[in-house]
């Protein structure tokens, strides 16, 4: 039986991703303070430091202000770490780097990139000696799993396997990931998070079965207090359309761009706000130009968590038109604000959306299916209304974050040695 609180001789954790705080990944900080509101030390390390345009709001300053980049290294701080974890642990540390050596992969340029893991790996172990962290969660297959991957490796063999690690899979991160290493990180890891059954079965694949009782479903979660659910009507006639997320090709904003297309060639009174930004900005600004919409999409850019509430709470539709996609949280804080919402019918996303209860759902890639489904909502207010309140009672139901903060501590507390 687990109990209600984390013990007190508990070690603190490490949390470790590829930029910490980041716009994007807001879910990660969510489930930081989530676990530290349940007596969970966790320590966040960033592998690259992020710049001024992630830090948005009060708290992603103070996290920023307490998160260690180990990129760009100081010289001496590269230097000391390794000479401290090779005159310390003589035989752990070149077996370790024998290991980076061994880790399957496709292509030479993956293997060789297990060195470079190595190298960030020790650093990790240093500044985690210095605050006695003995077990590090990684969010993402690569590159955060990779390094804690090498830091596992490392610390066992340093305290005599006092030491584990986990991380957590969400979703383009899987197919995007070499399947050998992912596979050898499934292995080695003492447990593996994935948000949705979907992502999970993808992990299955790549490892025997002995390993499949190690990977657990642990789903993102919400805190509903802090998302006003408010009616909405059509301002002017004009239905709001919105989308959250990185301006890149996984997303699909091309697909909603040319559905919005449609619907303005058939006459409706439509708009589109897309929230995010990267290195497809200029390519989609040129695309609506070119269909002839660029006066009804407004490109918001990045936007904190301080204001990203007000463009849910004007929006009349949410729609996320990605090729790939995990359990994706801006669906969820959409579903939260009770906006009805339209999405891709993939990977996790059915475990979220019940098609036609809870929202809507399109194939992939399909402008004329999607156009359909937009313009179904638009027509219908009430339509509208009844899957933007079933979908705020599916998010209260399955998707709380107390509920997943908690699976997560008791993962913690089970699986990693943290006893002092």
């Amino acid at each position: 039986m687990i109990s209600n609180r984390v013990p007190p001789t508990m070690r603190p954790v490490g949390y470790i991703t590829d930029q910490y705080p980041a716009t994007s990944h807001t879910f990660v900080q969510r489930e930081v303070l989530a676990l530290r509101e349940r007596d969970v030390d966790v320590r966040t390390f960033s592998i690259h430091r992020v710049g001024p345009e992630h830090v948005l709001s009060r708290v992603d300053r103070q996290e920023f202000e307490t998160t260690c980049a180990l990129l760009p290294p100081r010289l001496e701080h590269l230097v000391a770490a390794h000479l401290t974890a090779l005159l310390s642990h003589p035989l752990a540390y070149p077996a370790t780097l024998a290991y980076a050596l061994r880790v399957p992969g496709r292509s030479p340029r993956v293997r060789l990139w297990q060195l470079f893991y190595f190298g960030e790996a020790i650093l990790l172990w240093w500044r985690c000696r210095r605050l006695g962290i003995r077990h590090v969660h990684a969010h993402f297959t690569s590159p955060g799993a990779d390094v804690a991957h090498m830091f596992g490796q490392f610390a066992r063999r340093a305290h005599s396997g006092a030491a584990t690690w986990s991380f957590t899979a969400h979703g383009a991160d899987i197919p995007n990931t070499d399947e050998r290493t992912l596979g050898a990180k499934v292995r080695d890891a003492d447990f593996v998070v994935s948000v949705s059954d979907y992502g999970r079965s993808q992990l299955m694949m790549l490892v025997d079965e002995e390993h499949w009782e190690k990977i657990h479903v642990v789903r993102c979660g919400l805190d509903l207090n802090g998302y006003r659910p408010n009616s909405r009507g059509s301002r002017n006639g004009v239905t709001e359309i919105l989308t959250v997320g990185r301006l890149v090709s996984v997303k699909g904003h091309g697909v909603l761009l040319e559905a919005i297309a449609r619907l303005a060639e058939s006459g409706e009174a439509v708009t589109a706000t897309i929230v995010g930004d990267g290195p497809r900005r200029a390519t989609l600004e040129q695309l609506a130009r070119q269909l002839g919409i660029a006066d009804r999409v407004s490109f918001a850019g990045r936007v904190g968590q301080d204001d990203i509430g007000r463009y849910y709470e004007d929006a009349d539709v949410f729609c996320l038109p990605s090729f790939s996609e995990g359990l994706p949280v801006v669906l969820l804080e959409a579903m939260a604000h009770s906006v009805p919402v339209i999405a891709s019918r993939i990977a996790g996303i059915p475990e979220l959306i019940e098609d036609g209860r809870s929202g809507l759902l399109v194939p992939p890639g399909r402008a004329d299916l999607l156009a359909d489904a937009l313009r179904s909502l638009v027509v219908d207010h009430a339509r509208r209304a009844e899957l933007g309140a079933e979908g705020r009672r599916r998010v209260h139901a399955e998707f709380q974050l107390d509920a997943s903060a908690e699976r997560l501590r008791e993962l913690i507390v089970r699986h990693a040695m943290l006893q002092r």
